[in-house]
């Protein structure tokens, strides 16, 4: 099968189609015929040795791991789907190739393209799992809570933002000017970043903040644990140093939130959830969309289609 591949660390130059082998699903998995694979900062981070040689543990590589197609072979044991039917979910062993195992799946509501599946499962677990952390999971709705999201625009934002508020929270949003309107869509309250950040926030929440999920770092964990109640109701999924002004940090290795994908996808089919492809690149040009990610300057989520 044809696959993208890098063996060495480097620039998004490392990247090369390559001939693989067919993989075949072990029990409990599924294969799909990719259609489309979703790129997060994750995948050129890791590209880019920002991981050292731990992740992947071994080279050559496929990169990414989100991706959306139809089930072609289903492993032992698995009974929730059958050949031919269209799912998106995370891949073990890489996505970005003809053919992808799927160790987490759920059905794609028939409207939503493939495209926009496979934009979803990471940054859906991610905000699932911050919005979890921070008390504001299925079975204590988030009634009445005031939440600000740092770095609204961007895929865990953007996925923040619609969960929360389906979950009864308000939410400010953090964002450059030019999505403000945006925001307003998805139904959170617009603030501009940057120095000032808190007085902008308590001049929009009189009555006070109750949590605050930071997606972007950039230093503002400083000013949120300012607003909230305790530190400790601020998470960031991007400032390691989080923990050193007492908010906290999550990477996943707490546990994860995959049933957040089922959860966006009902929203999705009543209208109440939308991911936004900012652009879309045929494998053949996947450097170009690393590059693109890796500017920082995107809305939404970049896609490779297959």
């Amino acid at each position: 099968m044809k696959a993208l591949q890098y063996s060495e660390y480097g620039p998004s130059s490392v990247l090369h189609i390559v001939e693989r082998p067919q993989p075949e699903p072990p029990a409990g998995r599924i294969r799909i015929a990719v259609r489309a694979v979703g790129v997060n900062p994750f995948d050129w981070k890791v590209r880019n040795g920002a991981f050292g040689d731990t992740t992947p543990s071994r080279l050559p590589a496929i990169p990414h791991s989100d991706a959306s197609g139809v089930v072609d072979a289903v492993g032992e044991g698995v009974e929730d789907v059958t050949v031919g039917d269209e799912v998106f979910g995370i891949a073990v062993g890489g996505a970005a190739a003809e053919h992808a195992i799927l160790r987490e799946w759920i059905p794609k509501p028939p409207a939503m393209t493939f495209a926009e599946a496979a934009g979803l499962p990471n940054v859906v677990e991610t905000a699932g799992r911050a919005l979890d952390l921070l008390g504001l999971d299925k079975p204590q709705p988030a009634d009445g809570l005031t939440v600000v999201v740092n770095g609204a625009a961007g895929g865990v934002g953007i996925a923040a933002v619609q969960i929360a508020r389906a979950r009864g929270a308000k939410v400010i949003g953090t964002a450059s000017e030019r999505n403000h309107e945006f925001l307003r869509e998805l139904g959170a309250i617009p603030v501009t970043y940057g120095p000032g950040l808190a007085d902008r926030i308590r001049a929009l929440a009189p009555n006070g903040v109750d949590r605050a999920l930071d997606t972007a770092g950039r230093g503002a964990v400083a000013e949120l644990v300012t607003l909230t109640p305790t530190p400790a109701d601020v998470v960031s999924i991007a400032d390691f140093d989080a923990p050193q002004h007492g908010a906290r940090v999550t990477d996943g290795s707490e546990g994860r939130a995959y049933g957040t994908l089922r959860e966006a996808a009902v929203l999705y089919a009543q209208g109440r959830f939308t991911m936004p492809v900012e652009r879309t690149f045929p494998l053949e040009e996947a450097a170009a969309a690393h590059d693109l990610s890796e500017s920082g300057h995107v809305r939404g989520k970049i896609v490779i289609t297959l």
